[in-house]
């Protein structure tokens, strides 16, 4: 993927910018990034959580992988070079969201740490939150919600994530949600209340 043609391309401010926005929303802007293996309950936990925080009033918005694969990346594989595209786009939209004063929940597997540091990068300082969705491939496999382990170990998927293509867990997130201990309500309170200590939703 060659970098993007600036020649000509002016980048326009405009009048309604991120302060106000975020002086309407009563609270800042960010994106949760939710990383894990499939099954580990990255989808589920961004639903619950943005209706949590919707019920406070809070401007939200989920990034599901599939979902944003059904459109915008309905033309990407899932070869390592396509992943990669993949994240760098979700990336992209996820720091508008972010500009635009919303607290987005992105929830894919994510599996490079190259591609996640990339997904950082294009974050402004303290808009970025990494939370490792955690739980053992032995019980994601057992939950297997869509069937998807069982025919990887079949072969009829190919470069499926912690079978035959890697996972790299991170190294540094913000937050670790261990999913197999905690039930999802638990896990959605731990975001909230980082949050709320990071200032990016105000204290109760």
């Amino acid at each position: 993927m060659k970098g993007c043609p600036t020649q000509n391309v002016t980048w326009r401010e405009l009048t309604i910018g991120r302060p106000e926005r975020e002086a309407l929303n009563r609270h800042k802007g960010a994106t949760v990034w939710l990383t894990g293996l499939s099954g580990s309950g990255k989808s589920t936990i961004a639903d619950l959580l943005a209706a949590r925080l919707h019920s406070e009033g809070v401007h939200t918005a989920v990034l599901d992988g599939d979902n944003i694969r059904h459109g915008l990346n309905c033309d990407l594989g899932f070869s390592p070079e396509a992943r990669t595209e993949n994240i760098r786009r979700i990336a992209e939209v996820a720091k508008l969201l972010t500009s635009f004063g919303i607290i987005n929940m992105v929830a894919f597997i994510s599996p490079y740490s190259s591609d996640r540091d990339s997904a950082r990068k294009i974050q402004g300082d303290g808009d970025f939150i990494e939370v490792f969705v955690h739980a053992p491939l032995e019980v994601v496999e057992e939950r297997d919600p869509k069937g998807l382990y069982k025919k990887a170990r079949l072969g009829l998927i190919k470069e499926f994530t912690g079978i035959d293509a890697p996972y790299e867990e991170p190294v540094n997130p913000e937050l670790v949600l261990h999913t197999h201990l905690e039930t999802p309500e638990e896990s959605v309170e731990a975001v909230v209340a980082h949050l709320r200590r990071a200032g990016i939703l105000k204290e109760e």
